[in-house]
């Protein structure tokens, strides 16, 4: 019985190579990414991943203090998994822009192995088996920006930061975006 509590995958847990809806947030909720600089770390960070064959990126939703996306990890970046590169990647450029504006204290942790903390730890991941949980998920993370506690844009396709785009109008607005139903 205690092998099975120690055994058990942790929730950020991904599969290589299967399908997960993410979900990523930054920690204590702050809007870190409210402004496009901060989004754009996000863009560049996805492009990379996907043109180095680490990840397939099939949607995504970048809102002020968390991130939602369907992609699939596809190799290790060295000695990284694809999200833990992506993590890394990404929280030492946010960190980078804070240090610059003054603000990085707003990140300060007291730990040992680090001083400061972007995302929060084990970010949750779910499996996706079928179309019709693929579907609810597309579905979830492309009406995000558009819920009453952040009315960031009116229509999905009017928030510039997300997959929306794509898949309601078949505009292929990042380089980076695969087809999801090509692969469910």
């Amino acid at each position: 019985m205690i092998d099975k509590i120690f055994m058990r995958p942790r929730k950020s847990y991904i599969e290589p190579g299967q399908l997960n809806f993410w979900t990523a947030t930054i920690n204590g909720w702050r809007h870190l990414m409210k402004h496009d600089a901060h989004k754009d770390i996000i863009i560049e960070s996805l492009d990379y991943l996907s043109r180095n064959q680490l990840a397939a990126i099939y949607a995504f939703v970048i809102m002020p203090n968390h991130l939602h996306m369907i992609w699939r990890t596809l190799a290790m970046n060295g000695k990284e998994t694809a999200q833990g590169s992506f993590l890394k990647y990404t929280a030492h450029r946010l960190l980078n822009m804070l240090r610059a504006e003054g603000l990085q204290h707003a990140f300060r942790v007291d730990a040992i192995n680090k001083k400061h903390e972007i995302w929060q730890r084990d970010s949750l991941a779910v499996p996706i088996y079928t179309r019709a949980v693929a579907m609810q998920k597309l579905n979830y993370l492309h009406f995000n920006p558009l819920a009453p506690h952040w009315l960031l844009a009116e229509d999905p396709c009017d928030y510039k930061y997300s997959s929306a785009l794509y898949y309601e109008k078949d505009i292929k607005n990042f380089s980076f975006l695969q087809d999801l139903w090509e692969v469910i």
